[in-house]
């Protein structure tokens, strides 16, 4: 038996997923997620996991591996790191057996990732420096517009007449939104032109690693973006999609660089466990 915890640090969320591992089975204790706003992520994330430990009844000292993801690779007191693409797909392979493909929306980049059933990368591709496709971008916009992050799905899902935003650059793209404004588009309808634009730029990154149909799980910070769900759906039954892929998401998709993380800890515990064994033995 083995304690593993994962900590995936974001641009807006450290995720925090503490597992107990023995032999074949998982068990996930603890999870937390800590929006970052003004604090050190780095700081926050070695708090994060301090609650997490103690959260589960444990100590700091029974963790047998601290793994870190996404911009973690600095922190002083992990034990190894994993990139970012191979946590997300086992992260996604742990919360849904079934697909084999992860959208990773996250507050900078989207990223499309083709993997198999054990969670292994075969391909991948990622959006361009451009932030306008990004969770971030969408906050910028809620912010402008009024609202909160929480009412942008909701609002979107409400749009009549959506107006898509044409522009690629995000400066660019926060302009036309200006302009919309001044031309009294309502929010719902700015919103679901901006989830339009958004969708089709995952989908066509899906497309660039080859997948054209099965089961693809959203992840990241736009996981539960209903918003955006609902017109990435509306954009696979276009027919000049070429896409028929089945659009998923789960309650837990944010932890999913934080599982994937945990868990290839796990099991780099155990392979390293079998090692030191075998050096013994001879």
């Amino acid at each position: 038996m083995s304690y593993s915890v994962g900590i995936d640090v974001g641009t807006g969320v450290v995720k925090t997923a503490l597992f107990k591992v023995d032999g074949g089975e998982t068990e996930w204790m603890v999870k937390r997620a800590e929006r970052i706003r003004r604090r050190d992520p780095y700081k926050l994330a070695e708090e994060s996991m301090n609650a997490a430990v103690e959260e589960a009844g444990l100590k700091l000292s029974d963790m047998d591996y601290i793994a870190t993801t996404g911009e973690g690779e600095t922190l002083a007191f992990n034990t190894g790191h994993f990139y970012s693409m191979t946590t997300q797909a086992r992260g996604a392979i742990y919360l849904d057996p079934d697909v084999r493909s992860v959208l990773d929306a996250g507050a900078l980049h989207g990223r499309a990732i083709r993997i198999d059933a054990r969670g292994k990368v075969l391909e991948y591709r990622m959006t361009s420096q451009c932030a306008s496709g990004s969770g971030q971008f969408l906050e910028n916009i809620a912010r402008y517009l009024g609202i909160t992050t929480e009412e942008i799905g909701a609002l979107s899902r409400q749009a009549d007449d959506p107006e898509v935003v044409s522009a690629i650059c995000a400066v660019l793209a926060e302009t036309d939104v200006i302009n919309m404004v001044s031309r009294s588009i309502s929010g719902p309808n700015i919103l679901k032109g901006i989830h339009i634009s958004m969708g089709q730029r995952l989908l066509k990154l899906l497309r660039a690693t080859k997948v054209t149909d099965g089961a693809v799980l959203i992840t990241g910070g736009l996981s539960l973006d209903q918003g955006l769900i609902a017109a990435m759906e509306e954009g696979v039954a276009d027919p000049k999609s070429k896409t028929e892929v089945q659009v998923r998401t789960h309650e837990d998709s944010i932890y999913a660089g934080a599982i994937g993380a945990a868990l290839w800890g796990a099991f780099r515990h155990e392979k390293l466990a079998e090692i030191a064994n075998l050096k013994m033995a001879s």
